[in-house]
């Protein structure tokens, strides 16, 4: 069954601008025909794009939500930085409030997915105020560490499975000087969202990373979650800006903690705000162990699942509209607090 999705020149979205905290950030606007029951802030992850939203919006708009999709900083329109705190949790929730401002919001409910998933419960809990409700595809929920906790702690302690950050955070920026170029960079894309090497080489673990020999020296097959139009686009998109600027996000680390330590004692303490979170069972990166125990920070809480991995947004795209859209109805518009 076909579902409906924006396209990069959908006549359904606008592309917007706002100035906050001296950058200018861009975003995909898409309104409903009548009065918009509520706006809804929809934040992406790595590494991708505001289009990454194309089958969710159209859905959304039917219920009624007036649409922002936000470029991250380092990604698209939005462009990118050389200093590393552009790229934290806090800079995000503060262009996130930034935005809704000067669209004159007082009030907005947040989606992200990734790391959009960790920007999201973030910003909920920098500003309770100003969200009311919160959803995350495929990220859970973890909250700030009073100790600072590295990479490598956390790879070789509970997280072995994050050993790809290692080298997209690496110093000496190797991913980055690799997959440059429009040839190199569409070879990237196929391949971190399923395009299979031909030579039958894998082209990422989680352990490891990136094997940038494939992408220096094989061809990959067509990604089975993107057609040609919707390629082209994110190859033009990053090939303006790189691989820097994504790649920096594995960079803040020492940053968010430092940020963090500020937050007020009531954002610590969790997420008050209803929450949806939806499970992609075959992520082996995001694991659904890694879910355990999220009812303690956020009490009203209500969980879903799809038999996805990662990109859940587009290879389970009609069950993860379904859920959404469940939740939005008995909860959001419902007046439930979960499901």
């Amino acid at each position: 069954m076909s579902i409906d999705k924006i396209t990069p020149n959908d006549s359904r979205i606008k592309h917007q601008y706002a100035e906050v905290g001296g950058r200018r950030w861009h975003y995909l606007e898409a309104t409903p025909e009548n009065e918009p029951k509520a706006v809804i802030v929809l934040v992406h992850g790595f590494p991708d794009l505001s289009l990454a939203w194309r089958y969710q919006i159209p859905m959304l708009l039917s219920l009624g939500l007036r649409c922002i999709a936000i470029d991250c900083m380092g990604y698209g329109e939005t462009g990118t930085s050389t200093n590393i705190h552009d790229f934290t949790f806090k800079t995000h929730a503060d262009a996130i409030a930034g935005i809704a401002k000067a669209i004159g919001v007082p009030k907005i409910i947040l989606g992200g997915h990734d790391w959009g998933g960790i920007v999201v419960y973030r910003t909920a809990q920098w500003y309770p105020e100003l969200v009311t409700h919160v959803f995350s595809v495929a990220t859970p929920y973890w909250g700030p560490t009073e100790n600072f906790i590295t990479t490598e702690e956390l790879v070789k302690g509970p997280a072995p499975q994050f050993g790809y950050q290692l080298q997209f955070g690496s110093e000496d920026q190797k991913v980055e000087r690799v997959v440059q170029g429009e040839e190199r960079i569409r070879k990237f894309f196929k391949g971190m969202y399923g395009g299979r090497p031909k030579s039958g080489r894998a082209l990422m673990s989680p352990e490891k990373g990136v094997d940038l020999g494939v992408i220096e020296e094989d061809e990959i097959e067509m990604t089975p979650l993107l057609n040609e139009e919707e390629l082209d686009y994110y190859v033009a998109q990053f090939s303006k800006t790189g691989l820097n600027g994504p790649c920096n996000w594995y960079r803040t680390r020492k940053a968010n903690w430092e940020d963090e330590k500020a937050m007020p004692a009531e954002g610590k303490n969790g997420l008050k705000q209803p929450t949806l979170f939806i499970q992609a069972l075959h992520d082996n990166i995001l694991l659904p162990e890694m879910s355990k125990g999220m009812e303690a920070k956020i009490p009203s809480l209500t969980r879903g699942e799809v038999k996805a991995g990662h990109w859940a947004l587009w290879q389970t795209p009609q069950e993860t509209n379904a859920i959404i859209k469940g939740w939005f109805e008995s909860v959001v518009f419902g007046g439930k607090s979960k499901i």
